[in-house]
């Protein structure tokens, strides 16, 4: 494919840059100031633009995307939507997983994300267990090009043979809800056993609790420095560590990064499910993000659910997800933006993305001037780029009268 040069974008640091990009090597491959690179048949003028890295998501559940209108409102708390979750997917088919993820995979893309990761739940009520899981096989095939989708499969005390089929069939990592088991460290042993004889990484549910007691992440940390998994090991959710002194946050912090495990901040539906309970001095549900950049930690934040049982509302947008870290959270913009997007890409075990020299070429450009302003005014004028070709791109033309 011919090279596509980006004119008089305004990278995050303030300075305007001509960009080109090889679609052929999926790279940039040169940047210079503006007006300096030489035409080409293919060029887009991006002034007016911020040009970055494109987001990542990297803890989607594609498979219950799109469905709180049909479900109905559960009482709002983790268990109440899991109970609700599960009621449901008695009338759960394929071809309704298939189309719902599709949906909101597109929704992403148009969001400026090119990565996502997301598990799926094996259905054990209502037929083929795996029917989750082979729609989002088939959608990642749809969607190559644009979109690389990784899959994890999301079990609580699933029978071993299942988990062995299922990655079998094509899952990219295994997931765990350890603190929803009968025997949480029996679960975690299994998982990181299973994902251990099929090479393949760990995503966790870990600790998505208030109770300061709660010792899923520690356990992770220590059974994976004991094993020393090859594969990459991800924890998300996190919750209880943001209801710890700050001392035993850091140590807890120090030990993951020890461990290498990436965490996974997950905003909006913590802020939604957590502290129901308390009425009165409510807690905000998140991790110690704070604690876990301090340690070392690679810390990278998703959207989660998108309008289903665990959270009515959400965009399928990186950069709601970065604005609640910023007022959820207490990150600097720059620190949450980086959380949705080199951070995103590092958890999911994907090399650099953004304007830059040798770095792949899958970028974001949204109308506005400043990282502020694109966390802040939810700009939705946006051009999405994979592999150095334009696959997105959404304008709003606006009236007053």
């Amino acid at each position: 494919m011919p090279p596509l040069l980006l004119r008089g974008a305004r990278l995050p640091g303030g300075d305007v840059r001509d960009v080109l990009l090889d679609p052929d090597s999926g790279l940039v491959d040169r940047v210079a100031p503006a007006g300096l690179l030489s035409p080409v048949p293919d060029e887009l003028d991006l002034t007016g633009y911020l040009l970055m890295a494109a987001g990542a998501e990297p803890h989607a559940h594609l498979d219950k995307a799109l469905t709180w209108d049909r479900v109905g409102a559960p009482a709002g708390d983790l268990l109440a939507a899991v109970e609700a979750w599960r009621a449901h997917t008695l009338l759960v088919t394929e071809e309704d997983v298939f189309r719902r993820a599709a949906k909101t995979v597109d929704d992403l893309c148009a969001n400026g994300v090119t990565a996502v990761r997301s598990h799926v739940d094996l259905l054990t009520a209502g037929g083929d267990p795996l029917r989750g899981l082979r729609a989002l096989l088939r959608l990642r095939k749809q969607v190559r090009g644009r979109v690389r989708l990784q899959i994890a499969v999301l079990h609580v005390d699933a029978p071993e043979e299942l988990l062995h089929e299922a990655l079998d069939l094509g899952a990219d990592l295994l997931g765990d809800c350890p603190h929803l088991s009968a025997d949480p460290a029996a679960s975690l042993s299994r998982t990181l056993r299973i994902a251990a004889e099929h090479h393949v990484g760990v995503d966790l549910h870990a600790d998505e609790t208030l109770d300061a007691d709660a010792g899923d992440l520690r356990l992770l940390a220590r059974s994976v420095r004991e094993r020393g998994l090859a594969a990459g090991v991800t924890a998300s959710h996190c919750v209880s560590l943001g209801m710890v002194e700050p001392d035993e946050a850091m140590r807890t912090a120090k030990e993951v990064a020890a461990a290498g495990i990436g965490v996974v901040a997950l905003p909006l539906t913590n802020l939604y499910l957590q502290g129901r309970g308390h009425p009165s001095g409510t807690p905000r549900g998140l991790t110690a993000v704070r604690a876990l950049l301090d340690a070392g930690v690679q810390v990278a934040a998703g959207g989660d659910n998108v309008r289903d049982p665990f959270n009515p509302v959400g965009r399928a947008d990186p950069l709601e997800t970065a604005s609640l870290l910023v007022t959820a959270g207490h990150l600097t913009p720059d620190e949450a933006l980086h959380a949705v997007t080199a951070g995103a890409r590092a958890v999911l075990g994907l090399p650099a993305a953004g304007p830059y020299e040798g770095a792949v070429a899958d970028l974001l450009a949204v109308r506005a001037d400043s990282v502020s302003e694109i966390l802040g005014a939810s700009c939705p004028d946006r051009l999405v780029f994979a592999g150095g070709r334009l696959v997105s791109r959404t304008s709003v033309h606006r009236e007053f009268f």
